[in-house]
């Protein structure tokens, strides 16, 4: 097999490069820009383009796909030429669906959590050494690479994004996985620039539910009243099997650690907070539906690590911790703002968000973020200027965020020197800081920033 990708420098893109590259197929590949860690692992695996653009005549009449990324446009002239020869282009999760007809599918879906529920499914499978497949947002411990893909696994496990497919093809993603068992883990109004309007955004998790195939299992939160409303609505389907799960009962001990109290004992985790208690008990819903018995599902979550930029300690001492974090969303802040001040009560928390993504920057959206950081003892934003014009969207004053998080004393940043400046100035005895972005921060070094702030 001959296949083509068109932009392979993205995150899933590479990833699926390289799963069939090793799976056995001849894969080549373009893009115009290819940042780390894509950049290191295409040239580990001999799929680095020698030039960097796009070349038309890569594409060839023997290619058997060609798999198009969302980095690339609409007007790519290697998508030009594919369709001039006739030839069949996907985009990455229609490919995927492609690899994994014969498969059951697992698809975890939500506007937040549904990486870290794909990731305790993955640790739990694998834990037991069962065979499967999967694709996920963010590397996991104990796994190489965020795709796999065999002849031979008789299930594969996707974390399913409801964003667009590709340029061309506005379906989101994980309709086209057509799932088997499919998880709801909340719902909270995300990507406003595909999806303006508040009842669209919802509307797809709808179409999600309503894909439930006949014999087939929908799984959702009860505690979260979109998913709730969405899943509910199947309910009067005999044809498949709605469950719902919520807040897996725990205890915190003194000492800042967590322990499941299940009906067999305790458990303890090295994972905190209600939100990944919520996750943890989808994840073992899951499981039950793939043969996993609850005994064995608790031996292994009992050694999951966690995903990568999930609730990720950068450093700690006796006195203070750094954690990192992906959340973004409104939702995402407020639930991992919670999770670590609930979890170290005892001492002050630092929480400081960066806005880097469409809708974060959007001002006919920024108000989702009120009472997003009421959690935390001391607020900080930080946001570029210039990515809001690389965005093209309306400048945005600092004044502006101060009022859409509704938050009082909260101090906002535009320069990364600036935020790190004021970081290494406090006095972080008996304090966390709780770092949340999408982003870098502009390239902040954190490991080092947490060096420094740590002693």
């Amino acid at each position: 097999m001959k296949i083509h990708f068109i932009a392979i420098g993205g995150s899933v893109m590479h990833n699926l490069a390289i799963a069939l590259k090793l799976k056995g197929y001849q894969v080549s590949g373009s893009d115009d820009e290819i940042y780390e860690p894509s950049h290191t692992r295409l040239r580990t695996h001999g799929l680095l383009p020698a030039q960097e653009g796009w070349f038309p005549e890569k594409i060839t009449a023997d290619l058997e796909a060609v798999v198009l990324g969302m980095h690339a446009r609409a007007d790519n002239p290697e998508l030009a030429r594919a369709r001039e020869l006739g030839l069949r282009v996907y985009s990455y999760p229609e490919y995927i669906y492609e690899q994994s007809r014969n498969k059951e599918r697992v698809v975890v879906a939500g506007s937040h959590g549904k990486t870290t529920i794909t990731a305790m499914i993955m640790h739990v499978l694998a834990y037991h050494q069962q065979p499967f497949d999967y694709m996920i947002g963010a590397l996991v411990p104990g796994f190489d690479t965020t795709v796999r893909l065999s002849e031979s696994a008789p299930v594969i496990v996707i974390e399913g994004d409801e964003y667009l497919a590709s340029p061309t093809d506005p379906t989101p993603k994980f309709l086209h996985y057509r799932h088997h068992i499919g998880l709801v883990s909340g719902i909270a109004w995300d990507h406003v620039n595909v999806f303006p309007v508040f009842d669209d955004y919802v509307r797809q998790f709808e179409r999600f539910a309503s894909q439930t195939p006949k014999a087939g299992c929908l799984i959702y939160c009860e505690e979260d009243d979109l998913a709730t409303i969405v899943a509910t609505s199947n309910q009067m389907r005999e044809d498949i099997l709605v469950q719902s799960y919520k807040t897996h009962k725990n205890k915190v001990l003194d000492n800042g650690t967590t322990q499941l109290i299940t009906d067999d004992g305790r458990v303890e985790v090295p994972f905190f907070g209600r939100h990944n208690m919520q996750n943890l008990n989808g994840a073992r819903l899951v499981c039950h539906r793939l043969g996993i018995s609850d005994e064995r599902f608790y031996q292994a979550i009992a050694t999951f690590k966690g995903a990568s930029r999930r609730l990720e300690t950068v450093g700690k001492n006796a006195q203070t911790i750094i954690f990192r974090d992906f959340a973004h969303a409104p939702s995402k802040l407020k639930a991992t703002t919670q999770a670590v001040k609930e979890q170290f009560a005892n001492r002050q928390l630092v929480a400081c968000a960066e806005l880097h993504t469409y809708s974060s920057l959007n001002k006919n959206f920024i108000g989702q973020y009120k009472g997003a950081l009421d959690q935390a003892d001391r607020a900080i934003v930080y946001y570029n200027p210039k990515a809001v014009a690389l965005k093209r969207l309306e400048p945005i004053d600092p004044e502006e965020i101060v009022k859409a998080f509704g938050r009082p004393g909260l101090k906002v940043f535009t320069d990364s020197a600036a935020l790190k400046a004021h970081l290494t100035e406090q006095n972080w005895a008996n304090k966390n800081l709780l770092l949340m972005s999408s982003g870098t921060f502009d390239n902040l070094d954190l490991a080092q920033l947490a060096g420094q702030l740590l002693g």
